[in-house]
């Protein structure tokens, strides 16, 4: 399994230092190369926490609807589960940041090889969203991603979906494509 995955739309790159598997469960560690007006959107996580470190350049948190920190190389903060949360890079240079789940999450290492697998194969619009509705559902629930509004009323139906492919094998082909 390669340990360094480039996202070939936005040009993210993610170096895994350590996995869930190795580490018996206990951590995922990455390496994060985030460009120029990247991030992700507000999103929570129930079952583990997120540390943020950053390494090069400055890396902006936004914790909760409103609440905004930038984080200079060094510092560090730590997302609890439950808590919203997004991040990005508010400079017009490449960052790096270092990213600590604890527990360690094999479904969100899986996802992120899956979506840039996704994105490599063209099977992803310009912004890296999955152009199939069934492989949104089963990253975003792969990964324990959780989001506000109305997408919260559309995660039963997510996962509805993403139950149903992993029961038809549908998840399981994305995995044996993409994380092996």
């Amino acid at each position: 399994m390669k340990r360094t995955i480039v996202n070939p739309i936005i040009k993210d790159i993610v170096t895994f230092i350590q996995t869930a598997e190795e580490s018996g469960g206990k951590i995922t560690e990455a390496e994060i190369t985030l460009m120029p007006g990247g991030g992700n959107p507000l999103h929570y996580h129930k079952t583990y926490s997120e540390t943020f470190t950053a390494i090069e350049g400055q890396l902006g948190l936004k914790s909760g609807k409103k609440q905004s920190r930038i984080l200079n190389p060094g510092e560090t903060f730590t997302v609890e589960p439950m808590s919203m949360h997004s991040f990005f890079n508010p400079t017009d240079k490449e960052i790096k940041f270092n990213v600590k789940l604890q527990p360690g999450h094999t479904g969100f290492e899986n996802a992120l090889r899956i979506i840039y697998g996704l994105a490599a194969d063209g099977l992803t619009d310009k912004k890296t969203i999955p152009k199939s509705l069934k492989h949104t559902a089963i990253i975003i629930c792969m990964s324990d991603m959780n989001m506000p509004g109305l997408l919260t009323f559309l995660y039963p139906l997510l996962n509805r979906m993403a139950k149903k492919a992993k029961a038809n094998g549908t998840e399981q082909k994305l995995i044996d494509k993409y994380c092996i």
